[in-house]
Parts: structure tokens; sequence; C-alpha cells
């Protein structure tokens, strides 16, 4: 696993339009922020690695933040990759409501505006979270990672930069989806790597080698598009 095991952030509450209040896990950088970043989780919940990935670009610059999706239904669920952490994850993740996905990223989104241009990032369902927000909110960017669902709502895009990585061993999402997104989205920047689901994660999926391919690959996308 490679994450820090001591955060760098804090966790704090952001309260959506609703009157849902939610945890968040909230970075600020060491320097003048460049702009700001939404995380959105993976299955296994804002946990250390989501913490972790919040440090980092943090550390490039941006203020980060990460918000508690899965709030809604359970609080602080944060899982492990055993059989009963992946099914009760699961579990979670299908009962989303990705509507109120979207009130929860808009008052992530809130918090950390006064960094500047702010962009969405997301791992698994949290790629398809970040791509159905950044249709609905005014990001400035979006980076989807091996978001399933993206398929399903290419008639609805992004309005905003977007960028997307995927695993050509996924086994999570069909090859044929993969190309589908690949054809439909061939104005956007679109990346493949030799590794399955869940690549810069830190479950059995991990890949170093395409997790810092596709990290540089969003410094990079981030800079041009939030830093600028």
């Amino acid at each position: 696993m490679r994450y820090e095991q001591t955060p760098s952030g804090k966790t704090i509450t952001v309260t959506a339009e609703d009157g849902h209040v939610l945890s968040a896990y909230l970075v600020e950088p060491a320097m003048d922020p460049k702009g700001a970043v939404v995380l959105c989780q993976d299955a296994y919940g804002a946990g250390d690695y989501i913490k972790s990935v919040c440090d980092h670009y943090g550390r490039l610059g941006y203020k980060t933040i990460a918000p508690a999706f899965y709030d809604r239904q359970q609080k602080d669920a944060v899982f492990d990759h055993s059989l009963t952490g992946r099914k009760t994850a699961g579990d979670l993740r299908k009962a989303l409501d990705w509507d109120l996905m979207v009130l929860d990223a808009k008052a992530a989104m809130v918090r950390v505006a006064d960094a500047g241009k702010t962009g969405i990032l997301g791992y698994c369902v949290g790629g398809s979270i970040a791509w159905y927000c950044a249709h609905r909110l005014p990001f400035h960017a979006a980076s989807c990672y091996y978001g399933k669902d993206i398929v399903d709502w290419l008639e609805e895009p992004p309005t905003c930069p977007t960028e997307l990585h995927y695993g050509l061993r996924d086994h999570l999402i069909a090859t044929e989806d993969i190309e589908t997104v690949r054809l439909t989205c061939a104005k956007m920047d679109f990346h493949t790597y030799d590794a399955g689901h869940g690549f810069d994660g830190v479950g059995s999926g991990r890949d170093e080698t395409s997790s810092l391919a596709a990290r540089a690959r969003t410094a990079a996308f981030f800079a041009r598009h939030l830093a600028s």
C-alpha cells in the first residue's frame, strides 16, 4: 500500500442544500493554492487511501476536499478489501442516489471555491460521480478513473474539459463499454493502461506503473485547466 499513514489534512463537515450534514477530508496546501479539487471516493469509502490522494494533490498545490458520499446511508463507512468489506461496500454503492451526490459534491465545491478554479476527480464509483457531477455543476475540469456507469450517461457529458482513465484488463467494466466511451468521447483526453480495475488503489488490482503514469497525466491536466 502506497499511502501515508499520517494524513496531513483534517476532517470537517459541510452542509448540502437539502440540509444534510456530511463529513469531508480537507487538505490546505502549504503554498498559495493553484486551484481546488473535489475528490470523489472509490467504492470502499473516504478512508486512508482517499485521504492519501487528497494529500497528494495538496502537495501539488491544490486545496483538496473529499466528501463522504456514504454518509447519507452510514456514517464513517469505510471498508477493507476482504469479502465482507467488498460486499458491504457494494451494497452501499448500489444504493447511492446520484442526484443527492450532486448536492454533496456541490457542498464540497463551495467549501474550496475560494482557492480558484475547481476540478473534480474520482476513482471507481467516484469516477462515475465525477462524470455525473461535471455535467450538472460548474467545474473547470474533470478527471474520471474507471467509472463503470459513464457508458450509461454518454448523452450527458461534462461541460468542462475532461480526461478518462481505464485499465484494459478491467474485470468490472466490459471491453466493449470502454470502447464505446472512447469512440463517443473522441474529443476528450482518453487514456488506457495495461492494468485492471482499481489500478490506482490499494487492493490487489493496484499497478504502480499505471498509477504513476495516470497521476502524472492528471497533474498536467489540472495544471492546464486549473492552475493556468
